[in-house]
Formats: structure tokens, C-alpha cells, sequence
């Protein structure tokens, strides 16, 4: 099984060129989104750490957002305790997804919490600043003051962009994704 690993700012088009891929994709933030909305466990380790903000099941976006801004050692506390349950639910999609020849990994911490492996093929999608923003600010409930907190935990996009394998300049047309992928995919089967 042939590991792909999509790395990128956030905004940047990561799971759309994922999905384009044609292949099965682990989604980490769809993942950590169904946890929020069906995972009572997950609700009670919050809502003891956080039990301020975190005081319904399901648990609303919203009220972590709230957390996040009033103190940023509240986004370590709320990664700590999902970041294991994704951990396990990836690992779930990689024994379903064993026999098939490519899958692909959409984790935006994938690097910072050292999630790849060796030989793991990473794919930087790169966008450009203003066309990023341009599509954040498009974004329901798209905060810029979380969107820095979020920045101040992942690593340089210099760095992410060096250890990549590929990079997919993503001009945000289908076209061109298919293009690169059609390029990436070639390269990899030969």
C-alpha cells in the first residue's frame, strides 16, 4: 500500500486535491468533526477540562472556538484528548483500506505529531496568501485570531514544503489539480 500524505496551509485546498486523488481518504478533520457531534466519551474528557466551555453534548464548535481564544493552552488540552481517538480511527481505515494499492492521508498535524512513516510519499498543496484568505474569509465562523492560534502550532510551511516529495501549486481549478495529480500518480506507479 502506497501512502499518500497531503501537507499545506490551512485553506489551501488540502482535502479537495485529497479527494482528487480518486483514492480512500482518512480525513482527519471530518473524523475529529463526528467525534464532536456522536462521541459522548469525548464530550465527558472535554467537559472535565473544560467544563466552562464545554458544557453540552454534542459539543459545539463554537464553544471550543471560545475555549481556544480565551486561553491557548486550551487547544493543547482539547488536541491532547482527540488526537488519540483520530490516532484510532485512522488505524481503523488503514487495516479496512490494506489491500488497496493507494490511500490517502488529509491530517493537518500530520508532521507535528509525527503521524507518517519513512516512506510515507508527502504532497505539499501551495496556494497563494490572498487566494487562501480570499476562500477563508468565505469560510461560516472563520475567525482570524483562531486561525493564528492554529498557525503558532503547526510547523513552517518552508519546512512542510521541504520534507514534501511533490508539490501541487493549487490555483484552485480542477484542471490544474488533475494535471499535477495525473503527473504525482504517474511518477509513483511507474
Amino acid at each position: 500500500m502506497i501512502r499518500l500524505a497531503i501537507l499545506g496551509d490551512i485553506g489551501s485546498g488540502k482535502s479537495f486535491v485529497a479527494k482528487s486523488f480518486g483514492y480512500p481518504v482518512f480525513n482527519a478533520d471530518f473524523e475529529v468533526g463526528k467525534l464532536y457531534q456522536k462521541d459522548k466519551k469525548i464530550f465527558k474528557k472535554l467537559n472535565k477540562v473544560l467544563p466552562q466551555y464545554i458544557t453540552s453534548f454534542p459539543v459545539q464548535k463554537k464553544a471550543l472556538s471560545e475555549a481556544i481564544l480565551k486561553d491557548k493552552k486550551n487547544l493543547s488540552k482539547i488536541i491532547k484528548i482527540v488526537h488519540f481517538e483520530v490516532r484510532k480511527k485512522m488505524k481503523m481505515f488503514l487495516r479496512k483500506n490494506k489491500n488497496k494499492k493507494i490511500v490517502i492521508l488529509d491530517i493537518p498535524l500530520l508532521l507535528e505529531n509525527k503521524i507518517y512513516l519513512k516512506n510515507d510519499i508527502l504532497i505539499f498543496v501551495q496556494a497563494k496568501k490572498k487566494d487562501i484568505f480570499k476562500r477563508l474569509k468565505k469560510r461560516k465562523n472563520f475567525n482570524k485570531k483562531l486561525y493564528d492560534n492554529f498557525k503558532k502550532i503547526q510547523l513552517t510551511l518552508d519546512l512542510k514544503k521541504k520534507k514534501s516529495h511533490f508539490i501541487i501549486k493549487n490555483n484552485f481549478t480542477k484542471k490544474t489539480i488533475n494535471k499535477n495529480i495525473k503527473i504525482i500518480l504517474s511518477k509513483i506507479l511507474q
